[in-house]
């Protein structure tokens, strides 16, 4: 499993990177793998306030149907559109071109409060 060590995570399984004092998310390698083949994906809207642990859109799978939780408190400032035409870069590219959407932090340090990569690793592994 790939657990990248520059980016934070949630015990719901999304990673957070902060990018110039903003914040790009998506889901974990785990998730993806856990959920199976993707076939669609809800993203949030541009300019939505997110709490952090709230729902900010869902995930389809052959197997289920998902909530994505907010890891950080915010504002929406750019979503991943692509996902619309092909929701499989979730399964393919977890942490690259399968990135959910983009926040700009309500608290510029609650990214620091998140898993780091150990942890998260501690977490999937239990």
């Amino acid at each position: 499993m790939n657990v990248p060590d520059d980016r934070r995570y949630t015990n719901d399984h999304e990673w957070a990177r902060l990018e110039d004092g903003r914040v790009r998310m998506g889901i974990t390698d785990f998730a993806q793998d856990a959920l199976g083949d993707v076939v669609f994906v809800q993203l949030p809207e541009l300019g939505a306030t997110l709490e952090a642990g709230g729902s900010l859109g869902e995930v389809e799978s052959t197997k289920s149907v998902s909530d994505i939780y907010a890891p950080i408190s915010g504002t929406v400032v750019e979503v991943n559109s692509e996902l619309g035409d092909a929701p499989q870069r979730l399964n393919e590219d977890p942490y690259g071109e399968g990135w959910i959407c983009v926040i700009d932090p309500a608290d510029g340090t609650s990214v620091d409060a998140l898993l780091d990569a150990e942890a998260y690793r501690q977490l999937t592994e239990a």
